[in-house]
């Protein structure tokens, strides 16, 4: 129970202020879960539970689908070292870059292409911005334009599997990763079309540069070459949907592909580079489980004194309606985002909102597929969205007039993520086929 004094309402308001004074004044999020963890104990008339802390946080990170996060960050490691991009952007040149406004297709499609490996939007963000940006404005592309497309392109990578996102909720909503990875795909198609619908009505209103095809010393080896890396989550959907694999086992199998084809195939990796790629996967995974271990403990003091459950009713005191709520979700989740980054959103927000779903009768695999598009958005969107501000950096544009480029594939993001809520089996058909 509350402290002598203290109602509910000022345990969440100091707690609340904590935590957001904590990230002001620049401390690393997980620092912030944990004071926020203490600060709520403490008010709640608590301490004695904190003698269990370092058990649930060993308990958290005890879970087999968390040794997923290190092999596919490896994958995208492995892949974007090895020049995946520019063999993408080779291969999708040969597909649309004829097309009138080419180059914005071309630098659609490698992304979804990459998407499926790189698996983050802000690594996969920063890479094509530095490589299809200047090509774009070169070739008579406005540069606002460039660059919102290749952030617009980003948002691709968390939801085309295999989903560094999806992970993270499967292991914090105790989710199967695979039905997870499987209901991201049509999502993510109706995005990438709702993308190309931006910028074909953009290029009937404002005009865009005619499509040239890239010159190509031989299609047939440029397309070859670009699919290549495209089996590997071909083979990893394909095991996990066939049942002969988990995802931390595709991941393995999905490693040693990249490496054989970085190393032996390209040549562009060498040996001296291994280390530098391990400790860059071994500092990202500590990062995240860092999160994950401190966000459950968190999650686990709020859940001792039900405070999801008093969301539950307050929620149902709003509205009835799931449609609505996950409308509400949506809000909730993108304001988060702006202030936060995704990863650091889904794993704080999940263990409190998550029962509030379930209790609206919404399937779990189907709300992790809309919460992982929800912290797509804050991405992008000011004042913190990590996207815009690698985008601004890349292309040396101010915020407002790049924001103001981005806002119509923002529209069809939102139109698309209505779409998906209002019809499930966008997210469910694939995984029920399993």
């Amino acid at each position: 129970m509350p402290g002598e004094g203290c109602s509910w309402r000022g345990i969440i308001m100091i707690t609340t202020v904590s935590f957001f004074v904590a990230l002001l004044i620049g401390l690393p999020i997980f620092i912030t879960l944990l004071l926020g963890t203490l600060v709520f104990l403490m008010q709640a008339d608590l301490t004695v539970l904190m003698s269990d802390l370092t058990i649930q946080l060993y308990g958290s990170l005890n879970q087999n689908g968390l040794l997923a996060i290190p092999l596919f960050m490896l994958v995208g490691e492995l892949m974007n070292k090895g020049g995946l991009t520019s063999r993408l952007m080779n291969a999708a040149d040969v597909f649309v870059g004829g097309f009138k406004g080419g180059l914005a297709y071309v630098n659609l499609l490698t992304n979804a292409m990459a998407a499926s490996i790189l698996g983050s939007a802000t690594a996969q963000i920063a890479v094509m911005s530095r490589l299809m940006v200047p090509t774009m404005v070169e070739k008579g592309y406005k540069k606002e334009f460039s660059a919102a497309v290749t952030m617009a392109g980003g948002l691709l990578g968390p939801i085309i599997p295999p989903s560094m996102l999806m992970i993270i909720y499967g292991v914090v909503a105790y989710q199967p990763i695979s039905a997870l990875f499987i209901a991201g795909i049509l999502p993510g198609i109706l995005i990438v079309l709702g993308f190309a619908l931006v910028i074909f009505v953009t290029g009937i209103v404002s005009g865009l540069p005619s499509g040239e095809h890239l010159k190509h010393k031989n299609v047939r080896q440029e397309v070859l070459s670009g699919l290549l890396p495209g089996t590997i989550p071909l083979v990893v959907i394909i095991c996990i949907i066939a049942g002969v694999m988990t995802p931390t086992e595709a991941g393995a199998i999905a490693s040693i592909m990249a490496f054989v084809m970085g190393f032996f195939v390209y040549k562009s990796i060498n040996i001296k580079d291994l280390p530098g790629i391990f400790g860059a996967v071994g500092i990202n995974t500590a990062t995240i489980t860092g999160l994950i271990a401190t966000a459950s403990v968190f999650g686990w003091a709020l859940s001792f004194e039900g405070i999801p459950d008093m969301l539950v009713e307050w929620i149902s005191g709003i509205t009835t309606s799931p449609l609505l709520f996950l409308m509400l979700v949506y809000l909730l989740v993108i304001l988060l985002g702006m202030f936060l980054e995704s990863i650091s959103v889904m794993i704080v927000i999940v263990p409190i909102i998550l029962p509030a779903a379930l209790s609206f009768g919404i399937d779990p695999i189907h709300f992790g597929v809309i919460i992982s598009l929800a912290t797509l958005v804050g991405l992008v969107t000011p004042p913190v969205g990590p996207g815009l501000y690698i985008a601004m950096t890349s292309a040396n544009l101010p915020m407002g007039s790049l924001f103001k480029a981005m806002l119509p594939f923002l529209l069809s993001m939102f139109i698309c993520m209505l779409i998906i809520a209002v019809f499930p089996a966008i997210s469910l058909w694939l995984p029920s086929l399993m």
